[in-house]
């Protein structure tokens, strides 16, 4: 096994620590979501306490089958499992699609590996149970299938391209197909794919790639309610800030990319400068690659809003790019680069067996289990209601709906309701008791009481 393999496997393998953290972030809703769905049958629907998320339902869908082997008090572990497969599957088609391109196999493990070592896939999105990978699974592999079709003339591959982009929307949003347009207009502008890709059996295949999104708003309870709030959702993010601040944010947003995405990106631009780099063998493929992540990357840099996660479906591209520029840098180029690799990997597993443990122990994470397993028994026996949406209220509720099984889910109140509990984020609640304030890691949130469930609290 050679030096790249090796890490590889190593960088695979790190991952699976990751599998038993306590939840992080905003996993507490995926949970919800996961344990509302199957104990309403509504596959559907996204809800959160019962309300429609308007968001489509694909990465639950998945996780389903894994439950059956988990138990559903493992739901999180079975939805990291889906997050972790779908960043694993973005390096497995990245070394396809570089093996098919370049007919490199060594190349196409050090592209692969590149992918991997990226910053914020490996220690961080790479596992956490959000939409993200797994987005990004769906839209590469199209964008791959795309590319191979059109250099080998394969409608096979065009059709399976179809297929993944609409599993793409299925997993969050119809920006999938925004992606998937920029790849089919840089492919279509270079002349010997312009062919294929106005071929009649080509033309059909790719006007079938809304099929998906007919059947599935189609099929919807409530008609445009879901494509109504994706749109809303795009359009929040365009809107407009304080003229400086959006200044700002042209001038970091790159540079916070480059150190999110490190180290290859910045070994790539490095060993440029110094002039390094040799001449490129396989040019068209090379632009290619750099046309579709340029244009893919300026909507969310000139947007005045946008987060890091945006580009996920097309980290492996930048990683294709800045492995290709490293690896025409010679065998100097190639050992600095896997010296970086080896390091960040070791601070991952460092990271995943000590660093974050201890910050979840010490900081945020057990003492959400801890805060759900002292309101279980605080309100056993008696309806227990939740509103907060905020990550610490999502996260206690999520581990309350675990600890409550097999009994439903928590919901949010009725307007009419007269016994019970309610956790919400807010200091008051008009017609309610107050029962106690509860602060986790500086978080606070408050439980009131109506009914007979206020005389169990003040008679235990």
């Amino acid at each position: 096994m050679n030096r790249t393999s090796l890490l590889l496997w190593l960088a695979a393998l790190s991952f699976l620590p990751a599998l038993g953290f306590y939840m992080v972030g905003e996993e507490g809703s995926y949970t919800i979501i996961a344990l509302e769905m199957w104990h309403s049958k509504t596959w559907l629907l996204q809800t959160i306490y019962g309300e429609n998320l308007y968001r489509p339902p694909l990465i639950t869908w998945l996780m389903l089958p894994i439950t059956a082997l988990t138990g559903w008090a493992h739901v999180l572990v079975a939805l990291r499992i889906v997050t972790v497969a779908a960043t694993l599957g973005m390096a497995a088609w990245l070394y396809w699609l570089s093996r098919r391109l370049f007919a490199d196999k060594a190349f196409a493990l050090f592209a692969a590996l590149s992918l991997l070592s990226l910053a914020d896939l490996l220690l961080y999105r790479g596992w956490l149970s959000y939409t993200d990978p797994l987005f990004g699974f769906f839209i590469f592999g199209a964008i791959a299938c795309l590319w191979v079709a059109c250099t080998e003339r394969h409608k096979g591959w065009l059709a399976l391209s179809v297929l993944m982009i609409g599993c793409a929307l299925l997993t969050k949003v119809f920006t999938a197909y925004i992606f998937y347009a920029t790849a089919l207009l840089v492919l279509f502008w270079q002349r010997p794919h312009r062919a294929f890709l106005l071929s009649p059996a080509a033309l059909l295949i790719l006007g079938s790639s809304l099929i998906v999104p007919y059947i599935w708003f189609a099929s919807l309870p409530q008609l445009n309610g879901q494509s109504g709030s994706m749109t809303n959702e795009i359009l929040r993010k365009l809107s407009a800030q304080d003229g400086m601040a959006y200044l700002q944010r042209l001038f970091t947003y790159p540079l916070e990319t480059l150190m999110w995405l490190a180290p290859a990106p910045l070994l790539a631009g490095y060993l440029s400068l110094r002039k390094r780099v040799q001449q490129e063998s396989m040019p068209a493929h090379f632009q290619t690659a750099c046309w579709i992540v340029a244009l893919s990357i300026l909507p969310y840099w000139l947007a005045p809003q946008g987060a890091i996660r945006y580009l996920v479906p097309v980290y492996p591209l930048i990683a294709l790019v800045s492995a290709r520029l490293i690896w025409r840098s010679g065998a100097t180029g190639q050992q600095l680069a896997l010296r970086w690799f080896a390091g960040i990997i070791a601070v991952k597993w460092l990271f995943v067996l000590v660093l974050f443990p201890y910050y979840q122990s010490h900081y945020r994470g057990e003492n959400y289990v801890k805060t759900a397993h002292q309101l279980h028994q605080k309100t056993a026996g008696y309806p227990l209601y939740a509103n907060d949406v905020r990550s610490i209220g999502l996260n206690i509720v999520g581990q309350l709906d675990l600890d409550r099984l097999p009994q439903p889910p928590i919901y949010t109140p009725p307007a009419d309701w007269d016994n019970g509990f309610l956790l919400t984020g807010e200091a008051t609640h008009q017609g309610s008791q107050f029962v106690e304030k509860i602060v986790v890691a500086k978080d606070e949130m408050y439980l009131f009481c109506r009914g007979a469930a206020c005389l169990s609290v003040a008679h235990p």
